[in-house]
């Protein structure tokens, strides 16, 4: 059985509340009662330091068979990382920049109830993007995820840099509280399923929230190498799977 299939999970928002740590009773739920009954495996838009932090220590890399960071850009497989790619040597400095470039003067323009830091964050597969700013609190990221539901701060920038770039190539995808993903088309959470096609698995249940047009995990939600699981919080996702078990 555990070689059949594959339960594949989000990270925030499924097996943890946003930007939150993983509760160590649904880890070890995880571990002890879904790990004899399948292969485990995590998909992230976050770089691998973010997840590790949400799920408990570094060592994610050897509770979960797979653990595809930066919605695989960076993964690991039974312990050892196992591929890496990169967005600047896919786009080139000069477009990168250009687009950057466009991005910070569109946010000095925006006027929100607070602005941190951290505006744009480069990673190995995407640039985030966060209106805010990363280096927000807790505290002032719930309040921005109730604005930007009323105001579109998110959406209405996507709509503004779809225009502005209609050729560049990128794709823009809204997940967590307080920012968006942007990447080369093809590089959203489905990259990671070529990566699994040799690997021989029956059936590959995916279990996200963001499933929903514009989140980041509806491409592979929709997928049909995957079985998807619409969730709403890691509660939901050990119902789920308790009775995709029958446990």
């Amino acid at each position: 059985m555990p070689g059949k299939i594959l339960c594949l999970f989000d990270v925030d928002g499924t097996l943890t509340k946003p930007r939150n740590d993983i509760d160590p009773k649904f880890d070890d739920f995880l571990q002890k009662k879904i790990k004899p009954l399948c292969t485990l495996g995590i998909v992230g838009g976050s770089d691998f330091k973010k997840i590790a932090e949400q799920m408990n220590g570094d060592d994610v890399i050897h509770r979960y068979s797979y653990v595809f960071s930066e919605n695989g850009l960076v993964w690991f497989q039974n312990g050892k990382e196992a591929g890496r790619q990169n967005i600047q040597k896919h786009m080139g400095e000069d477009t990168l920049q250009t687009f950057i470039n466009f991005v910070l003067r569109y946010l000095s323009e925006v006027s929100l109830p607070v602005k941190r830091g951290t505006f744009v964050e480069f990673r190995a597969g995407m640039l985030n993007i966060s209106p805010i700013g990363r280096s927000c609190s807790q505290v002032e990221r719930d309040a921005f995820e109730k604005y930007d539901k009323e105001h579109q701060v998110r959406a209405k920038m996507i709509k503004a840099l779809e225009q502005k770039f209609p050729d560049i190539g990128f794709t823009y995808s809204i997940g967590g509280q307080i920012s968006f993903d942007v990447f080369p088309k093809g590089w959203d959470k489905t990259y990671c399923l070529q990566l699994l096609e040799k690997e021989g698995f029956d059936e590959i249940h995916f279990f996200g929230d963001k499933t929903d047009m514009g989140g980041n995990d509806y491409e592979i939600f929709n997928d049909s190498r995957t079985i998807g699981h619409k969730v709403t919080s890691p509660e939901d996702t050990r119902k789920q799977l308790e009775l995709l078990f029958n446990l």
